[in-house]
């Protein structure tokens, strides 16, 4: 066991979620609330990675808070009926985790209830701690108290974690902890974002076999 506590993002990372459920529910929102914008998967990938959704709402389709509360309860009715599909894999690496007496934690913008559907359907291993959505803000990625509340919590030194994301906002939270990260873009092949996950991510892996190679 590499690392006593491996910490997922969700979306994307355990569940493929984005293609199939994400952005379709915000395209629907927009042809509803705002008739004739757009938004494609790729400008929906780009602008999540960087600058995040929210930046993404009030900047590029100048949503406000009252249309953003909005939006929020369209999306939360949207994924009551729809549940993402775990990758190939990814079960296996929890499993073993587990198996050997390590901690699989959670760490992701989705809310609580959503991540542990998501695990209870695709038989994925209980969760040791999920810090969602409804942390407030400063206890959320990129701030760096998720992962400082899961040293707490086990006794653990930042050399046992391992976080594991998709996104810049990850990479962010775990450079700013002093923690390890892996990249990962099997979600996408988006040269905008491998590239500079290849940049600045010492571990980035492009297929799930991998990342189960390196934490073995």
């Amino acid at each position: 066991m590499k690392y006593k506590c491996l910490v997922f993002d969700h979306d994307d990372t355990v569940v493929n979620s984005t293609a199939t459920i994400h952005h379709p529910s915000f395209q629907a929102f927009l042809d509803v609330y705002l008739p004739g914008r757009v938004c494609t998967l790729e400008d929906y990938f780009i602008k999540n990675f960087d600058p995040g959704f929210l930046p993404m709402c009030r900047e590029e389709y100048g949503m406000d808070d009252e249309l953003l509360d909005v939006e929020w309860r369209f999306w939360r009715e949207y994924v009551k009926d729809h549940i993402p599909a775990a990758y190939p894999g990814i079960r296996e690496i929890m499993a073993r985790q587990k198996a050997e007496g390590g901690l699989v934690c959670v760490v992701s913008h989705s809310f609580d209830d959503n991540i542990l559907r998501d695990y209870r359907a695709n038989a994925l291993p209980e969760p040791d701690a999920v810090f969602g959505w409804e942390q407030p803000p400063e206890r959320r990625k990129p701030y760096t108290w998720p992962l400082e509340e899961i040293m707490r919590r086990f006794a653990l030194r930042h050399g046992d974690l391992l976080m594991i994301d998709d996104l810049k906002p990850g990479y962010d939270m775990a450079a700013a902890c002093g923690v390890d990260f892996a990249g990962v873009g099997w979600s996408n092949d988006l040269p905008e974002i491998e590239s500079f996950m290849r940049r600045n991510c010492t571990n980035y892996f492009k297929t799930v076999p991998e990342l189960a190679a390196f934490v073995r």
